[in-house]
Order: structure tokens, then C-alpha cells, then sequence
């Protein structure tokens, strides 16, 4: 009877253990599932973050990311489904599970989803470019040469290297070119990006919402000062802009 009781003791010990064990292992999985998740998250914002709009242009671009990712999730989980029911009641699929999966699965639903995102392209290069007939915005041109930047200021011929300078709350048109080889010429939050090439301009239009300051990076390899090949944008409040401009054209600092 003692050594009944002492094994069924062990026995009851031994299962507490395993379910203290199996609790602690799916905590474990948890606090790693929301690291991941945060982690993630975190990705999502920062200074050259596509997923963190700071202008017009970026939250197209933004939105075309979402909806395209949504789509692929969507898309992804109905397939899973699909797949599952294959395998686990093929008779839920009809009798010609071929025609339908081939149907819709290849024509119907392909064809929904690339002609939304074909209008969503369309609109989004009207509003990267400039639609036709609208009024000229303020022009900067925006020169690369490995492994830096330059930019001169249209309206009074002011230059200024490694910072942009603009407006907040109005859209600049930026003839983008090159001295060399071919740069990328890209500000993630506040739009897409346009290629440098030397002998040739690029144009795109871009604006900031807000005043404040944001990343720009040379997009397109070109050479070992590749990483280096950065520059900063400021966006100053409207009615102070003209000041600034000025002071860059006086030699000062802005």
C-alpha cells in the first residue's frame, strides 16, 4: 500500500511536471510570437520607412503595399483552404473540381485583382509625375555625382550639398540627373523613387505634409561609396522658405 501510494505520488508529480513544462513552453512560443509581431511593427516606421508617409505620393505607395499585401493574404488563405478540402472532402469540390479551381482560381480572380491594381498604378504615376495641364510647382534640380548630391534652387539660383531644402504643404518638381554613372534618386516617406541617369532628366513630384526633416538615399548601386551616397531633407514651413532660400543663396547657413 506505501509503495502504491508513493507511485502514484510520482506519477501525479510527474504529470504536474509535464504540465508546468508544456504551460512554460507555450508562454515561451507567445512571447516570441509577439516579439516577432513587434519587431515587425517596428520595421514599419523610421526614417527611410516606405510604410511611414510623410506626403501624398508615399501614401499611395503605402496603400498600393497594403492592398497588394492583403490581396496575397487573402489569396494565400483561400488556397490553403482550398488545398485542405481537397484533402480532407474532396466531394465538397463537385464532381469537376478541375473547371472550377481552373475557372476561378486562373481567370476570375486573377483578372479582379490585376486590373485593381493597374488602375491603382495608373493613378499613382498621375500623382508621381504631375497630371497633364497642371500648374508648374516649384522646380529644384537634384544632381548626383559619386559619391553626393547636389541641388539648385530654380527660383533664385541657390545651391546647397548633402541637404535639400523645401516647402512644406507644396509639391516640388525635381529634374533628377546625373554627372556619372546611374544613381537612384529616393526619399522613402515622402515618395517613390526615379533613376539618375548622366545626359538625361528624370522628372517626379514629390511634397511634404508636415515640416521636419527626412532621408533621402541613392537607390540604384553605384560604385563602393554606394552606402554612403545619403542626404537629408528638410521641409521648412511655407511662409519661412523664402528666407531660407535666401540665406543659401547669401553663402549662410539656412
Amino acid at each position: 500500500m506505501t509503495r502504491h501510494g508513493h507511485g502514484g505520488r510520482d506519477i501525479l508529480f510527474r504529470n504536474l511536471l509535464k504540465d508546468r513544462t508544456a504551460a512554460v513552453t507555450r508562454f515561451t512560443h507567445f512571447r516570441c510570437s509577439l516579439l516577432i509581431v513587434f519587431a515587425t511593427l517596428a520595421g514599419c516606421s523610421g526614417d527611410l520607412s516606405t510604410l511611414d508617409p510623410a506626403g501624398p505620393s508615399a501614401a499611395s505607395v503605402a496603400t498600393l503595399w497594403w492592398i497588394m499585401f492583403t490581396g496575397g493574404t487573402l489569396i494565400f488563405a483561400a488556397t490553403s483552404v482550398v488545398l485542405a478540402v481537397a484533402w480532407a472532402k474532396p466531394r465538397l469540390l463537385g464532381a469537376n473540381p478541375q473547371r472550377l479551381l481552373i475557372l476561378w482560381g486562373g481567370l476570375v480572380l486573377p483578372s479582379i485583382i490585376l486590373a485593381a491594381l493597374v488602375f491603382s498604378a495608373f493613378a499613382l504615376g498621375e500623382r508621381l509625375i504631375g497630371a497633364s495641364g497642371s500648374p508648374a510647382p516649384l522646380r529644384i534640380e537634384a544632381v548626383a555625382e559619386r559619391w553626393m548630391w547636389s541641388f539648385r534652387y530654380l527660383i533664385n539660383g541657390a545651391v546647397s550639398e548633402q541637404v535639400l531644402h523645401i516647402p512644406a504643404g507644396e509639391p516640388v518638381e525635381f529634374a533628377v540627373t546625373s554627372e556619372d554613372v546611374i544613381h537612384g534618386f529616393w526619399i522613402p516617406r515622402l515618395g517613390g523613387k526615379i533613376d539618375a541617369v548622366p545626359g538625361h532628366t528624370n522628372m517626379i513630384r514629390l511634397q511634404a505634409d508636415r515640416p521636419g526633416r527626412y532621408g533621402g538615399v541613392c537607390a540604384e548601386f553605384c560604385g563602393e561609396g554606394h552606402e554612403i551616397m545619403r542626404f537629408e531633407v528638410v521641409a521648412h514651413p511655407l511662409q519661412e522658405y523664402e528666407a531660407v532660400l535666401d540665406r543659401l543663396a547669401a553663402g549662410e547657413a539656412p
